[in-house]
């Protein structure tokens, strides 16, 4: 399988900037999405191609949203709030809310879309997609976005727990994607020692997914597949020269399971050509996971001939 995710930085704006020439090249089975920013009505379905569509919009105009594309219906979607809808590009149908407990701290962000999960059909896989608070400083005038982004983690750490447990307790795997908004270390931005007092890089944030992080839980893939590099780098801002210097964070991530991070083959992100061809100022980050009887033979270099392009980190 071919599984992505993807900050769009609004799905009509990514729609115009090329995510369906995108979306037809590299041809995923899975797509986690993240800042959909878009109301229900308004979701540019034909972009959707012969994909399937599970979204949770939120409830603040302009903001947040996340979603997972797929390749056949989901067999359940679930999220933290009802007003889920599951697409396609015929249209639209609203989504049966399947009630689950709720870490106390998530209470006040179950509505502003920033979790979803579904488990997959032709998979014994749960793919979840998370939008992480931004935060801000401790130190200056965004104080009170520094404790919500804890609040938001300390309830999120025993929410990704129960998940996990549950996908487990039904027989399947668990990946969840999405942008984190928290480089983890030194190799994971391109200028650590300028940024340890910015948000996404404060030592209590990169303490908090460290936690996240365990040979029994959950690992971080892309890492694993590049052990001793810095990036790949998945964001830089749209300002200055942050893009064309590669001065860059690795913000988005694909963490799973440890039976499944296992047949991880092939990952990185897909870094847009020129500064011009950028979709969003996030770059997909792509992953090939092989069924656990390969890779033999042919089966591993078709794989490998498919994964490796001149955009691929």
């Amino acid at each position: 399988m071919r599984i992505a995710t993807f900050n769009v930085n609004g799905i009509r704006a990514a729609q115009r900037r090329g995510f369906g020439a995108w979306l037809e090249r590299r041809r995923p089975d899975v797509v986690a999405l993240q800042e959909v920013r878009c109301p229900v009505a308004e979701l540019p379905l034909d972009v959707l191609g012969d994909y399937h569509l599970a979204y949770q919009s939120g409830t603040l105009p302009g903001r947040n949203g996340v979603a997972v594309m797929t390749r056949v219906p989901v067999a359940e979607a679930r999220s933290w709030a009802p007003g889920f809808v599951l697409a396609t590009c015929d249209g639209v149908d609203e989504g049966e809310h399947v009630e689950a407990p709720l870490a106390r701290e998530l209470k006040n962000f179950a509505a502003h879309g920033r979790y979803l999960e579904v488990d997959l059909a032709d998979q014994p896989l749960t793919v979840a997609s998370v939008y992480v608070p931004k935060g801000g400083s401790p130190f200056d005038e965004t104080a009170e976005k520094h404790e919500q982004k804890m609040r938001f983690l300390a309830g999120f750490a025993r929410q990704l727990a129960r998940a996990r447990r549950d996908a487990a307790a039904r027989g399947r795997e668990f990946l969840l994607m999405g942008d984190i908004n928290i480089a983890h270390t030194e190799r994971d931005l391109s200028n650590p020692k300028g940024n340890v007092k910015n948000p996404g890089f404060l030592p209590v944030e990169r303490d908090w997914l460290g936690s996240q992080l365990t040979p029994r839980t959950l690992v971080d893939v892309v890492r694993m597949l590049h052990p001793d590099r810095s990036g790949p780098y998945s964001w830089w801002s749209w300002r200055g020269q942050s893009w064309t210097r590669d001065s860059g964070w690795r913000i988005d991530y694909h963490l799973a399971t440890p039976a499944l991070a296992r047949l991880a083959h092939e990952g990185g992100t897909d870094r847009d050509e020129t500064y011009e061809a950028r979709i969003s100022d996030h770059a997909p980050v792509v992953v090939d996971y092989l069924p656990a009887d390969g890779p033999a033979g042919s089966k591993a270099a078709s794989t490998s001939s498919r994964v490796t392009s001149s955009t691929l980190w």
